[in-house]
């Protein structure tokens, strides 16, 4: 791809993002599913302006989620979210069991076979953190305890996810699955936020406080990006996700003095990376599956709609699992329906190991579309924004 072209495109990408981000707030939805739209309307089943698969934008988008976990962390009180750890717990146990049971038990009904059922399963125990963090964000809302209960959710979700893309990925394989191997990979994934936490805790804060008395522009915000990009390799390193890396550097700075200034330039950088991600993933969509008049298209959304409904059902009852706690049960579930990009690598890679034919995979693909979608709006109706709602100035 030459520079040029590339760089009309991000300015068609950013472009489009900011118009239907815009547009979306003034009808009284969260930017992001505006941004979702400007991917689906940019995406190769429209427009074909934005390949999902291209690898450039691709590190883009992913460098944008890395930012958006770090922002979500500056925002996110420790202590609270460990409050209530035994909420979370609950909630990402019943929100993997629940919808895999549901999703294997279509696949069985519909006399699937029993690898692609599992598959399928795993695909529906997926969730996307970043889409429900930056509703929750928009809406000024992170410190409510239902928020705090949804992202140490998704934290535990995505740890768990890394143990089943595993198993699942060995199964495709056709390779075995043992004990050790599920239990050293549970380990790593929560040995590395647990070591980052309690080693960085006592180091970063007063490193950072150091460092800060340079009269070097930038070095603050360098400062921030070091620890975010070093520790999401990190974690990838040790066999985590790197969000989860990003989300524990934010943890950390959000102990130091200079949170406050690190995340207004940082939420600069954000300003371009996080729309990049938002937009690459609703360019993933194909609506061509959803037009009813082509009757290959029957089965497909017949399956997908069994898919769908499973998906819904086994995530929003996810969020009743702590039945002690008195706050809204319903935000949790519904914070936990997206599947995002995260679904779209679970149903990625059923295809490439020939686990799903074209109609199932379409058909898991517009599960994850769907839940994707819906998510925001229905956060926004049940989660009114509150006095501190975000509405970022230019600077």
């Amino acid at each position: 791809m030459e520079l040029a072209y590339f760089l009309g495109l991000l300015a068609v990408i950013l472009g489009a993002a900011k118009l239907l981000g815009a547009a979306a707030k003034a009808i009284g939805q969260p930017a992001v599913l505006g941004e979702l739209v400007a991917g689906v309307l940019l995406s190769a089943s429209l427009l074909n302006l934005v390949d999902a698969n291209d690898k450039y934008l691709h590190l883009l988008a992913e460098i944008g989620v890395v930012i958006l976990l770090f922002e979500i962390g500056l925002e996110t009180d420790l202590a609270r979210l460990l409050k209530v750890g035994a909420a979370s717990a609950a909630v990402a146990l019943v929100g993997v069991v629940l919808p895999f049971a549901l999703g294997y038990a279509v696949c069985v009904l519909l006399g699937l076979e029993t690898l692609a059922g599992v598959v399928a399963g795993a695909t529906l125990t997926a969730t996307s953190v970043g889409i429900t963090a930056r509703v929750l964000s928009d809406l000024g809302r992170l410190q409510d305890n239902e928020s705090q209960i949804v992202l140490g959710a998704a934290v535990i979700d995505d740890v768990l996810g890394l143990v089943i893309l595993a198993v699942v990925g060995g199964l495709a394989a056709g390779e075995g699955v043992t004990v050790l191997g599920v239990a050293q990979t549970t380990g790593l994934a929560f040995g590395f936020l647990i070591v980052t936490l309690l080693l960085g805790g006592a180091v970063v804060p007063p490193l950072v406080r150091r460092l800060s008395r340079s009269d070097l522009p930038g070095t603050i915000t360098t400062i921030a990006l070091v620890l975010a990009f070093g520790l999401a390799w990190l974690a990838a390193v040790a066999g985590s996700a790197m969000i989860i890396g990003a989300f524990a550097a934010g943890l950390l700075l959000r102990k130091t003095p200079q949170a406050h200034d690190i995340e207004r330039r940082v939420g600069h950088l954000g300003h371009l990376f996080v729309p990049i991600f938002f937009v690459v993933t609703g360019a993933a969509v194909d609506v061509r599956v959803f037009d009813p008049t082509n009757p290959a298209n029957h089965s497909t959304l017949a399956v997908g709609g069994l898919l769908i409904a499973a998906a819904i059902v086994g995530k929003f009852l996810a969020g009743y699992a702590p039945f002690w706690f008195r706050g809204k049960k319903a935000v949790i579930g519904v914070g936990m329906i997206p599947r995002g990009e995260v679904g779209l690598i679970f149903a990625q890679m059923g295809l490439v190991s020939g686990v799903f034919d074209a109609r199932l995979f379409s058909a898991v693909t517009l599960m994850v579309m769907v839940t994707t979608f819906i998510a925001p709006p229905l956060l926004r109706l049940l989660l009114p924004p509150s006095g501190d709602e975000q509405n970022p100035k230019e600077e």
